[in-house]
């Protein structure tokens, strides 16, 4: 079988099943049915207070967010679709964190569970830097159904791209 977009790392097993909801036609059912509420979230203000109730309500203790946005070029500059930048300076004798976030622009038409999931992944690089046990472990603490919100996550940008692709033919 060949490897899906976007489901590469995943079992054969989620993949064929992936295969068999595009082939069938029945992808945006499965995900409108599951997802049917888009988020209000449109301008980097909104997000910015978004993402900041989310840190304070389970990273109390790590650096204040410096900046929050949402990001026209990334998902096709860096193939990512959140970014996480943190950056220290010396100003004077103290050491001055600045942690920024910026999230795909293509989330602003995604459901809400969607946007909440990268959100998540990327509050989680505050504390773990790389995607280690201890970083998905942070990531479903703050979301007990991260693992699933990824893999749908998946299947939404693989339908995305293949809406385009018929649109466009």
């Amino acid at each position: 079988m060949q490897t899906i977009n976007y489901l590469a790392g995943y079992p054969q097993n989620i993949q064929q099943q992936a295969a068999e909801l595009l082939s069938s036609g029945k992808l945006a059912q499965y995900l409108d049915a599951k997802y049917p509420q888009p988020h209000q979230v449109q301008s980097d203000k909104a997000l910015y207070s978004y993402v900041n109730e989310l840190k304070n309500a389970y990273m109390r203790n790590s650096p204040p967010l410096s900046q929050v946005r949402f990001d026209s070029k990334l998902n096709i500059i860096k193939q990512a679709l959140g970014m996480h930048t943190f950056a220290s300076r010396v100003q004077g004798s103290k050491l001055k964190a600045h942690n920024s976030i910026s999230i795909a622009a293509l989330f602003k038409q995604a459901p809400a569970e969607f946007l909440r999931m990268i959100v998540v992944h990327e509050l989680a690089h505050f504390k773990q830097k790389e995607h280690n046990k201890a970083f998905y472990q942070l990531c479903q603490h703050m979301e007990p159904q991260y693992h699933q919100l990824e893999l749908d996550t998946r299947l939404w940008l693989l339908w995305r791209d293949l809406s385009k692709t018929e649109v466009s033919t």
